[in-house]
């Protein structure tokens, strides 16, 4: 998909990097764990239960959602605070995501 505007531009820009970041995150983790895999801005980590939490981008919305199970969050982009936080003030994305992953793997995981 091509940006079509500066601000889609911007967007994509700060949600790829996010990606990255988690996904460099996640490769720490034993594979017997989890598997966290990116591909067009999307990134599913599968538990080896076989569950699936999936984090992607919405470029038109300019959000990034996330959802496990019965769960799902929808992020924007917060300049003032730098980061992603939900759209119904459920937090920060990574908080979110450590909470999700803590819960699934019974043990705190900082992001």
């Amino acid at each position: 998909m091509k940006p079509s505007t500066e601000a889609d531009r911007a967007f994509l820009q700060q949600a790829d990097a996010l990606m990255e970041s988690v996904q460099a995150a996640l490769d720490r983790f034993d594979p017997d764990e989890l598997e966290a895999d990116t591909a067009v801005g999307v990134l599913k980590i599968r538990f080896a239960d076989g569950q699936t939490c999936v984090m992607n981008r919405q470029t038109a919305a300019h959000q990034v959602w996330l959802a496990f199970g019965a769960s799902a969050w929808h992020f924007t982009w917060d300049a003032a605070q730098g980061c992603w936080t939900d759209t119904k003030g459920r937090g920060e994305l990574r908080s979110v995501l450590a909470r999700v992953l803590g819960d699934k793997l019974g043990r705190p995981v900082p992001l």
